[in-house]
């Protein structure tokens, strides 16, 4: 069954938006091509005169549309607490992708607990990555970015765009941490500059786990720096243990280009 993208994925763990997402900007990147709603949060005393790191999130299938909200629901929280404002200053950027649309284009077939999923080495990109790579090119005109220190995660559908946005540009990120994903293992050399830090729930029955453990065992040697953390009795929902990981930003923010 083809299909275009992760039509078919329905995030089912559902959060609130956090009371407090109003810091994050909302904006809207326009070009010939469309538009793409995102949330900007700005660091902690903000000076132009000085460089930031750059974090980029990419949602899940459920996350699509056009509301410049629901793409919060998993992960903005992390970056404003304040011992994390005031640990790692960094730009932190929340896009969101149209509801036809995706980060990477997939065939999915079967059912819950048994899904297949094809991912392809050069498959034209979607009109939302096209949009996505249009957004990092405003960025780094628009604000102080640090060019050594960008990083992009994302979760399910997000975790696929992340391996695409990296295929794509593999001499952009210093660092990416893909939840719950997956990509065509044929890539992994051009993947292989990026330090990887790779989530997956051991009882995922959405996007099954061997997906993100293929991608691992292709980069690794391809020569790449890879982290694994495959969460048993997890299901879906592993972003939040790889949220919850006391590491996490340290191991982000150490890394440079």
């Amino acid at each position: 069954m083809k299909f275009f993208s992760l039509i078919l994925m329905l995030l089912v763990f559902s959060v609130a938006v956090p009371q407090d997402s109003t810091m994050y900007q909302e904006k809207i990147f326009e070009i010939d091509a469309g538009t793409m709603p995102y949330r900007l949060l700005l660091p902690k005393d903000y000076d132009e005169e000085k460089d930031y790191p750059l974090i980029l999130f990419l949602h899940g299938s459920g996350e699509r549309g056009d509301d410049n909200e629901v793409q919060l629901v998993h992960g903005s929280s992390l970056f404003l607490k304040d011992e994390v404002r005031e640990k790692y200053s960094a730009i932190v950027v929340f896009p969101q992708c149209a509801a036809n649309s995706s980060w990477a284009i997939t065939d999915v077939s079967g059912q819950w607990g048994d899904r297949k999923f094809v991912f392809f080495e050069d498959a034209e990109p979607t009109k939302d990555m096209q949009l996505l790579e249009g957004l990092l090119k405003h960025l780094k005109r628009k604000y102080p970015v640090d060019k050594d220190r960008m990083y992009v995660g994302g979760l399910s559908m997000g975790g696929m765009g992340t391996f695409e946005l990296v295929n794509r540009n593999p001499k952009m990120f210093a660092a990416a941490f893909p939840i719950c994903g997956g990509a065509n293992p044929d890539i992994a050399k051009r993947l292989k500059n990026v330090c990887w830090w790779v989530f997956h729930g051991e009882a995922d029955n959405v996007v099954p786990p061997k997906y993100s453990t293929q991608m691992v065992d292709a980069m690794q040697q391809a020569g790449a720096e890879v982290k694994y953390s495959l969460y048993p009795d997890v299901g879906h929902d592993s972003w939040n243990n790889a949220f919850a990981e006391p590491d996490l930003l340290s191991w982000l923010f150490s890394k440079s280009k």
